[in-house]
């Protein structure tokens, strides 16, 4: 009864957020114009501000004469001072958080500033709005009997010149109140534990025997710690574990290629799958309503927004749009101007508009995520679709990929060589692999052309990996868990010739 309680009360709490939701769905271009401004305001007194005239700018056509489009390589020289000390540089408040970023596997890490702001009223606030959404789609609900499973990324803590850095789900689990504990699991403690192996046999100790009802990370990291119970228990399904299972909130990489296993662990009619879109620069959209495959883009976040057209897409020399100019079906790069103190900033991101009204988008990539070594322009999206299709006509199920290119020699044509590891094999591979490349062909109209009488492009070349390689690659970086991902398209072949030594 208790928990019954417990429950109605934190989801009426919750549930009140969604009038201010609706506020910025009524006026969109408003909310925006006006957070604009408010940055702006609030950082002309920085160095960055005062370099760039922030006082000045009084319109958007302004803001994109006085401030450059910046990638990180070109704010690093301003985030390397900050770590180091001194203030007032980006954003006016004190920043002492950095959140470490590799995004997917290269070398060189990035340190995301993260102001008090940008926790409070863009992170954390998006963790309340993604409860809030979902409580008001599922009136039914009994979250909040139970607790959440939230499975983290590495996340050790490190002191540097008076500065911390982390993993952006460590500096979050750091800040949460105390009361977190209670709704959550597991706890603090282990969350925060920094060897990711032992973390998640300490996360299987405390959850094995709890009542869990949610569970929040990456599909791939989820998916180790899911089969993992099951080893542990004996059991068949997670719903024998976990019985009053309800949703997964989930984000990070595309779930696409997980969305059959998940079944298979979770067979429960009507379990609810919401997606959100959140990285270390800020948290930007999540799924508003049951079984939908886009995301509302949250407008208060403290983020003001750019696009860039990917068929006029020059880096850091790209012309600008706003909101208010987005068009539905096309590729755009996302640029962010955030509460955090990064101004136009090029996150790498590729999303394209399904919706207008209101304003509700797909992820369709990365800016760099691409085979273009043969005029293919390949993207990930082709990729993923033309993998979909060949799982489902030969019953495979894939766990993990990656793609590079084999380049020209002497008078052979070129390709793609292919890494695949798949929880259920296909039964002929050559079936397969045709599929495969027929789907890519039906796609992409420019891989149909260089694939004509395999003149520019030979067949794709398939490797099965073993059981684990992909696991066993990031054990080797140190790489295991939250953020980390497998570079899936690349216009080298790095990773594959790393893969294959393996």
């Amino acid at each position: 009864m208790a928990f019954q309680i417990i429950n109605s009360i934190i989801s009426w709490f919750l549930k009140k957020r969604k009038h201010q939701i609706e506020l910025f769905l009524k006026y969109p271009i408003d909310v925006q114009n006006e957070l604009l401004l408010k940055l702006l305001n609030t950082a002309k007194n920085t160095e960055f501000g005062l370099k760039n005239g922030f006082s000045s700018i009084k319109k958007y056509e302004d803001f994109t004469n006085n401030v450059p489009i910046q990638k990180y390589e070109t704010f690093e020289p301003l985030i390397e001072r900050c770590r180091k000390g001194e203030q007032n540089l980006f954003w006016p408040t004190d920043i002492k958080w950095f959140a470490k970023s590799s995004g997917t596997t290269n070398a060189k890490s990035k340190f995301i500033p993260v102001s008090d702001e940008s926790l409070e009223y863009c992170h954390m606030k998006a963790g309340k709005d993604m409860l809030c959404l979902y409580i008001n789609n599922n009136e039914e609900t009994q979250l909040f009997t139970g607790k959440g499973l939230k499975l983290g990324g590495s996340s050790e803590i490190y002191k540097d010149n008076n500065s911390y850095f982390g993993d952006l789900s460590a500096i979050i689990t750091e800040n949460l109140p105390f009361w977190a504990d209670f709704s959550s699991a597991p706890s603090q403690e282990t969350a925060l534990l920094a060897e990711w192996e032992t973390k998640m046999e300490a996360i299987i100790d405390e959850t094995i025997d709890e009542d869990i009802t949610s569970l929040v990370g990456v599909p791939s990291w989820m998916l180790v710690l899911l089969n993992r119970v099951l080893e542990r228990t004996g059991k068949d399904n997670i719903l024998e574990v976990w019985p009053n299972l309800e949703v997964y909130f989930h984000g990070g990489v595309n779930f696409n290629p997980y969305r059959e296993q998940y079944k298979k662990l979770i067979p429960k009619k009507g379990f609810k799958y919401y997606e959100t879109y959140n990285a270390s620069e800020g948290f930007f959209a999540i799924q508003d309503r049951n079984d939908s495959k886009e995301l509302l883009l949250m407008l208060d976040y403290g983020i003001f927004y750019e696009f860039i057209p990917m068929s006029d897409y020059k880096g850091e020399s790209s012309k600008t749009i706003t909101l208010s100019d987005v068009k539905k079906g096309i590729d755009y790069a996302l640029i962010t101007t955030t509460n955090g103190g990064l101004w136009r900033y090029l996150i790498g991101d590729t999303i394209r508009f399904t919706s207008l009204e209101p304003y509700r988008i797909k992820i369709t990539g990365r800016t760099k995520h691409y085979i273009n070594v043969f005029g293919e322009e390949l993207n990930i999206e082709n990729v993923e679709d033309a993998l979909k299709l060949s799982s489902e006509k030969t019953n495979a199920a894939i766990m993990d990929y990656t793609v590079g290119p084999i380049f020209m020699k002497d008078k052979k044509s070129g390709g793609h060589e292919w890494i695949i590891e798949f929880s259920k094999k296909p039964d002929n591979m050559d079936y397969f692999t045709e599929i495969l490349d027929n789907a890519l062909k039906s796609i992409n109209s420019d891989y149909e052309a260089k694939r004509y009488n395999s003149l520019t492009l030979a067949m794709p070349k398939i490797h099965v990996a073993k059981d684990g390689l992909f696991y066993s690659w990031l054990k080797k970086k140190g790489k295991l868990g939250g953020q980390h991902k497998i570079p899936r398209l690349s216009n080298k072949r790095e990773f594959v010739e790393e893969l294959l030594e393996l």
